[in-house]
């Protein structure tokens, strides 16, 4: 977006500063809610997780039940071959054929000995789930409760902070429509390789603010003069002065309590 007008290097030093003191407070903002998005977001991923263990074990109890219910007619059924084959043996007329029909009695009788033993490992089976499930129950719940636990803290906060971090976002914006975009660029690279997000800082007794490094006098004379932008040799920090950095917060923070 092309500028309205040329700054002055002053002007571009308090625009600059105070894009720094509103992008600062955003910075806050956020870190008042800290890491509870996130928190938020592995909760309800964890619970979506328990919900589908939780789908899956219950469908796996109904598979068995099927099973059982399976094992018990094929046992019912060997119960009636068995019967058949018993009557049969009654009109034989040779061993052969008698002991044919024993041979397929002796063999439902085993296909219900292992139904049988089919069916009591499937009832360890579910009463083993069934344990698995209560456990699940039991956690999900206890997700469910730290989750709703966070989901409200962390409304509160948004409810609290959520209109001003957007109404800054916008004035952040406003800011840097007013700055030439070299230096915006430079301001924003500045931001991301420096602690605490602090591009643009003042001289404090000596030093540039944050650090230990002395600034020589006669670099503090050419940054109060306000003639170009001067950036810290040791963290490659813009300087402001003193005094302009203090008519900056006066005047952000009266920007501030209007958007609280």
């Amino acid at each position: 977006m092309a500028k309205t007008k040329e700054l002055t290097v002053e002007e571009r030093l308090r625009a600059l500063y105070d894009l720094q003191l509103i992008d600062s407070r955003i910075d806050e903002i956020r870190n008042v809610r800290g890491e509870l998005p996130l928190e938020v977001r592995d909760l309800e991923d964890e619970v979506a997780g328990l919900n589908i263990r939780l789908e899956k074990l219950v469908a796996s109890l109904e598979v068995i039940d099927n099973d059982i219910v399976s094992k018990k007619n094929q046992i019912e059924e060997s119960k009636s071959l068995i019967k058949k084959y018993s009557e049969q043996q009654k009109n034989v007329r040779n061993n052969r054929e008698f002991n044919s029909l024993t041979k397929e009695v002796e063999f439902q009788e085993l296909e219900m000995e292992l139904a049988d033993k089919h069916i009591k490992e499937f009832k360890v089976q579910i009463e083993q789930k069934k344990v698995v499930i209560s456990e699940n129950k039991d956690r999900l719940k206890e997700r469910e409760n730290h989750l709703k636990h966070k989901k409200s803290e962390l409304d509160a906060i948004l409810a609290e902070t959520e209109k001003e971090e957007q109404a800054l976002i916008g004035k952040s914006q406003e800011y840097q429509e007013q700055i030439e975009e070299r230096l915006v660029a430079a301001y924003n690279r500045i931001r991301k390789n420096v602690k605490n997000g602090l591009a643009v800082v003042p001289i404090e007794r000596g030093a540039a603010g944050g650090s230990f490094f002395t600034i020589p006098p006669q670099i503090q004379v050419e940054i109060a003069a306000r003639k170009k932008v001067i950036t810290d040799e040791h963290s490659g920090r813009i300087l402001v002065d003193a005094q302009l950095a203090e008519e900056q917060k006066e005047k952000m923070a009266k920007l501030f309590n209007k958007l609280s």
